[in-house]
Formats: C-alpha cells, sequence, structure tokens
C-alpha cells in the first residue's frame, strides 16, 4: 500500500513538472502585443472570451480602446485590470479618444486605475477631428499651433498622475495645412517631451507616403509605442507579414526610435478575415520577422 501511494505521489509530482514545463514553453513564446480596436466587435459581445483568446494567440499585452462612461468594456478600471491580471495580459496603454479639458482629470485618474502606463491621444481632440466616410478621408481643424497647445496641457497632466501622454498618427498629419504646415513636425518640434511623445502608427506613416526611419532618425527617442500593420497591394489593412512594408528594416532602427512596446492592429479586415483570425496570423507575421 505505501508502494502504490508512493508511485502514485511521484506520477503526480511528475505531472506537474510536465505542466509545470508546459507552462514555462508558452510563458516563453508570449510576447508583442494587440491594440484591442482590431477585435472590438467582439469585445463588445464578450469581452472575457475575447480576451481569453487574446492571450491564447500568444500575446502578452495590449491597448485598449473601449472606454466609456468611466468603464473600460463596461467594467470598472479595478474590475478590468483584475481580468487582465488573471489571463496574463498586461495593461500598456489605452486610446481615449473622448478626452477634454473638463474630463481630462477623472479619465487620466481612471486609465492609471486599469494600470497602464499610457495615455494615448487617437486623433485631434475635442471637436478638431473631421473623417468624411463617402471619400473615408480625414483631416483636423484648429491648426497645429492649437492642437500642440492642448496635447501639451494634458502631457502635464498625466505627468503629474503618473502616466505617460503619446500622440498616435494618422496620414493627414504628414501632409501640408493651408499654413504650409506639416501638423506632425510641428507636433515633434513644439511639444516638450517631458510631456508628450508618440504612438506611430507604420501603416499611416506608410500610407502618407513617409520613411518612418527618417522620422526615427531626425526625432530620436520620441517614437515609444508602434502600431504594427502591413498594406495589401490595394492599399488595404492586412495581416502582419502579409503585406509590402518593410518591417524588418524599421525594426533594425528599434533603439533609435525610442519603442518600448509594439501593437499589432487592424483596423478592418477583408476578403472574409475575421478580426479574430487575423490577429493570429499577425502574431505569426510577428515571429518570422524577428519581433520579440
Amino acid at each position: 500500500m505505501k508502494k502504490l501511494k508512493t508511485k502514485t505521489t511521484l506520477k503526480l509530482l511528475f505531472s506537474v513538472f510536465l505542466l509545470s514545463g508546459t507552462f514555462m514553453v508558452n510563458a516563453q513564446e508570449k510576447f508583442g502585443g494587440l491594440a484591442l480596436y482590431t477585435v472590438r466587435d467582439a469585445m463588445e459581445l464578450d469581452a472575457q472570451t475575447t480576451l481569453q483568446a487574446v492571450s491564447d494567440a500568444g500575446y502578452s499585452y495590449l491597448e485598449a480602446a473601449g472606454y466609456k462612461d468611466g468603464n473600460f468594456y463596461n467594467m470598472t478600471p479595478g474590475d478590468f485590470k483584475k481580468l487582465l491580471n488573471q489571463l496574463g495580459l498586461k495593461p500598456v496603454s489605452s486610446h481615449q479618444s473622448t478626452v477634454t479639458m473638463e474630463n481630462a482629470d477623472a479619465m487620466i485618474a481612471d486609465v492609471k486605475a486599469a494600470g497602464f502606463k499610457y495615455f494615448v491621444i487617437p486623433v485631434p481632440p475635442m471637436g478638431l477631428f473631421n473623417f468624411d466616410r463617402e471619400t473615408r478621408t480625414m483631416s483636423m481643424t484648429g491648426g497645429a499651433a492649437n492642437l500642440a497647445e492642448i496635447v501639451n496641457t494634458l502631457g502635464e497632466k498625466c505627468h503629474a498622475a503618473g502616466l505617460e501622454l503619446l500622440y498616435h498618427n494618422h496620414d493627414f498629419e504628414f501632409q501640408k495645412d493651408s499654413d504650409g504646415i506639416v501638423p506632425i513636425d510641428y507636433l515633434l518640434e513644439h511639444c516638450d517631451p517631458k510631456y508628450v511623445n508618440f504612438q506611430m502608427d507604420l501603416y499611416w506613416v506608410t500610407k502618407a507616403g513617409a520613411d518612418p526611419v527618417a522620422y526615427f532618425e531626425k526625432y530620436p527617442g520620441r517614437f515609444k509605442i508602434w502600431h504594427v500593420k502591413d498594406m495589401d497591394e490595394q492599399g488595404r489593412f492586412a495581416p502582419v507579414g502579409n503585406g509590402n512594408i518593410n518591417f524588418a528594416r524599421i525594426l533594425e532602427n528599434k533603439k533609435l526610435s525610442g519603442m518600448k512596446y509594439y501593437m499589432v492592429e487592424q483596423d478592418m479586415t477583408f476578403d472574409g478575415l475575421k478580426p479574430l483570425e487575423a490577429m493570429k496570423i499577425s502574431h505569426e507575421g510577428l515571429r518570422k520577422i524577428g519581433f520579440k
């Protein structure tokens, strides 16, 4: 009987060893981040199941894009943070498109309470962003100097609360405005790096005809997070590795850029591909390109 118990104990210990070994392998395989805007519809339907799928796909951290009325995806900041911790996902950044001077303090407090490090402004806030649904083109009003003043003020507020503010680009910021100013250049030159840095969207920079590496060289250390998404032959969003953007060249200049994190993002999917499938393809693409 004693021998039987000993054998059973050994089998149990061996099983635990195998399981722990599997866990370690899985933990080592997890890398990179996902912008939850990619799977926004699924997050609305079932956030917990979707986040589990994100973790299972191999991502280790994420960026939120679902803040409303003080909650993240209908969860309090504390509950959202707890769920991410249970799933082994690290909250890194959050897109806060509805920020104003009036709600900034409360919003900043919520972003911090949810465990995020970066407060990201995804488009010019406070009614300055314009989107034409017919032509699907974007623009901004108010001018670059006005936007810089707003972003600097919000950046100071974030800094005081222990967060870092990043501005996220699209393509229109790389085009000269009516005053002959390139907004992204103006922001980079007039926003204090102590309070304001940038999230470079590699797709939109490429779409604008600009070179990410040239911006790294001109403004080193300013691009703390990248959005990694590819572009197909038709100029549409594509899973990472399934398009024509030279990510290997960009990745070689990671240190120059100041990049600390990177997020896979795919705004839309095409030809029957589902967002949850696209994020898996992108994660494998990251591995092949050499992202870690």
